[in-house]
């Protein structure tokens, strides 16, 4: 085992040692089970005495052959797997799924070995096997034999569903619960949890894709189960704070987290530049902006000098109304992600997190919603999560209209963005989306760092661009007197948009700013400034600390007001390739100065938003409450009726 930065290289012969346990495992696991119930009816085919056990073809030699029914508690994955579909031969899915299964086996063996020995626990079982073992040593033993079995169980599926994933198709498997998790020792974990694998494609698997689909969906399902109780378990501190890498196979092991894809999504949408997108000045800026920002991630630090030194955007909310060009303005951010990491060799992933997401199965919504974090904050890769229509998808907490499922993604989500154990690495961002950003939970709207308000066309030269866009080529109408797209320049739009807001744009926020103004003057100090804050706390009991934070994260992004040249992005090493400290070096160079307009500016566009969303919310609210006084004043006049009938 050697050092890698800080990773420990598994050595390919610790993991090969383990290969012929491995391979009896699945050719043979007797196990009786505890906790779930056999379903599977066995009719695998059983060879006769002198046929060996290596399965390279299904004979079809009568007298060879014999059918039998399996004893209730052994079970033959090998077999089984190679009986999935009719045919004679082994096909080359089957091979492949059978030898991830060996190598997931051998690899979470080999681990196990690792914490045994920084634990510990060899010492500890040959005491116990030569009856040497005192009271005292007893107590901490059971714990670590508990959690070799975690270790070894996570790991199994960890690295089975990795190595399978470029082999996943577009079946899919709802395996939504595994049951025969035991921790008594890994042998027995390892036993339980082929012989669930077992039932379950026997139930599931008809053909090749289902197969794949059934054995993923299993891996998944234990790992999140096994990482759930590990969260608790004692006795994890080595595997927690260790990282292993299994260099043949591209495969890290980082403690409970998910291992990174090893196949990042492809992207089929269609992708809008950025003289595409109409209006929307601030909006298309700061998406602009956050764009090369992420691709300043440094892969080997982990880390991106913009989250270190202040000023990037890990969750964002687009409001506006519908119509004004929230989905083109997601299409041209993942584009722009997307060319810039294709053309410097990194894995990008995108997702989106839909109303599909929210499951009736209690507990489903909120394992989807985890999903959807992991795999968009995976280190290894540069991530881009979207939330459309969050006031469907998310639940408001008190509102008898939002579901279990709606209220388990609010949980999720709000955990995930802004929790205990949240932490920007700065190699992905999150963008929530709506058109009525006043029906999403506060809490949960209050963790979006940036606003992008998305108002769509504005000005007559808008109007005028937009139509040209949209009416294409294939017309022979005019232009007439109008400088295409000049309204649409970045920098001159945009120094405007943020110049509109030194005075407020909602009328309660402004009459706050205009008492303020009147009794300190000018608010160009931070005493000044505070005590605005304070006035539109008063004002409106929502805006917290926690808007605080947000609106001196946006004047850290103002400060980081300019976009890292474009020359950077096509050639990446100018810049994307260079060191940590390199990099962070060349942004320090380009950073602005922090001024009180930016300051006043940042916080009106907060205040804004927030009057905004409060005075629909508050609306809505009343609204509902006077459809229900009248609702309940037709009840009594109809019951009042009818008593008098």
């Amino acid at each position: 085992m050697s050092e890698i930065g800080d990773q420990m290289e598994l050595r390919e012969a610790d993991i090969r040692a383990h290969y012929d346990r491995a391979l009896a495992l699945l050719n043979r696991v007797d196990h009786a089970p505890r906790l779930a119930k056999a379903t599977a009816s066995d009719t695998r085919e059983e060879r006769s005495a002198g046929i060996g056990t290596r399965r390279a073809f299904r004979s079809t030699t009568p007298g060879l052959v014999t059918r039998r029914t399996a004893v209730s508690d052994g079970v033959d994955l090998r077999s089984r797997i190679a009986t999935v579909a009719d045919g004679d031969l082994v096909t080359p899915v089957q091979a492949h799924v059978t030898q991830s299964l060996r190598r997931g086996i051998a690899i979470a063996m080999a681990v196990a070995d690792q914490i045994a020995d920084r634990t510990g626990l060899v010492a500890l079982k040959r005491a116990s096997l030569d009856g040497t073992l005192s009271d005292d040593r007893r107590a901490g033993f059971v714990p670590l034999i508990e959690a070799e079995a975690l270790v070894t169980l996570f790991v199994f599926a960890s690295a089975t569903g990795f190595l399978l994933a470029d082999q996943a198709g577009t079946e899919t498997v709802d395996l939504s619960v595994v049951e025969e998790v035991l921790t008594d020792n890994a042998p027995l974990a390892l036993n339980g949890a082929l012989w669930e694998l077992d039932q379950d494609i026997a139930a599931h698997a008809a053909n090749d894709g289902t197969l794949v689909a059934t054995v993923i969906a299993f891996c998944d399902a234990l790992a999140e189960k096994v990482a759930a109780r590990g969260a608790s378990a004692p006795g994890l501190e080595a595997f927690n704070q260790a990282t292993w890498n299994i260099a043949a196979d591209d495969f890290t092991v980082r403690g409970f987290a998910a291992p990174h894809a090893r196949k990042s999504t492809v992207l089929t949408m269609s992708f809008k530049t950025p003289e595409e997108v109409v209006g929307n000045h601030i909006a298309k800026a700061q998406a602009l902006r956050l764009s090369k920002m992420l691709m300043a991630y440094d892969f080997d630090r982990r880390l991106n000098p913009f989250a270190d030194l202040g000023g990037f955007i890990f969750t964002f909310m687009g409001d506006g109304k519908p119509g004004t060009g929230k989905t083109t303005l997601i299409q041209m951010m993942a584009g722009l992600i997307a060319g810039y990491c294709d053309n410097a060799g990194y894995p990008f992933r995108y997702q989106n997190l839909s109303t599909d997401n929210i499951d009736s199965y209690q507990g489903k919504s909120g394992q989807n919603a985890k999903a959807f974090i992991t795999n968009i904050v995976d280190p290894a890769v540069i991530g881009f999560g979207t939330i459309d229509d969050i006031d469907q998808l998310a639940g408001k907490r008190g509102d008898r209209q939002s579901s279990a499922g709606q209220l388990e993604i609010t949980a999720v989500l709000m955990e995930s963005f802004a929790g205990a154990n949240t932490v920007v690495r700065g190699n992905c961002t999150f963008g929530m989306f709506s058109n009525y950003p006043e029906n999403v939970d506060d809490a949960l709207r209050q963790r979006a760092g940036a606003r992008f308000l998305v108002d769509g066309p504005q000005s007559r030269e808008d109007y005028i661009d937009i139509l040209s866009l949209l009416m294409g080529k294939n017309h022979d109408i005019p232009l007439g007197e109008h400088d295409a797209f000049a309204a649409q320049a970045i920098k001159k739009a945009v120094a405007a948009s943020y110049a509109s807001h030194a005075r407020p744009h909602e009328e309660g926020l402004m009459r706050v700013f205009e008492r303020v103004q009147a009794q300190y003057g000018d608010l160009d100090t931070l005493a000044k400034l505070g005590t605005y804050l304070k006035a539109i706390q008063q004002a409106d009991d929502r805006f917290t600390g926690r808007a605080i934070k947000n609106i001196t994260d946006a004047v850290k992004v103002r400060a980081m007001d300019f976009e890292l040249p474009d020359e950077w992005m096509d050639n990446p090493d100018l810049f994307l390739r260079r060191d940590y400290d390199t990099k962070s070096g060349m942004i320090r160079e380009l950073r602005k100065p922090i001024t009180t307009d930016m300051v006043l500016q940042e916080i009106n566009r907060y205040a804004d938003s927030e009057f905004r969303y409060a005075d629909k919310s508050d609306e809505v609210a009343i609204d509902n409450a006077v459809r229900e006084m009248q609702r309940m004043e037709e009840a009594r006049r109809r019951y009042a009726a009818g008593r008098g009938a």
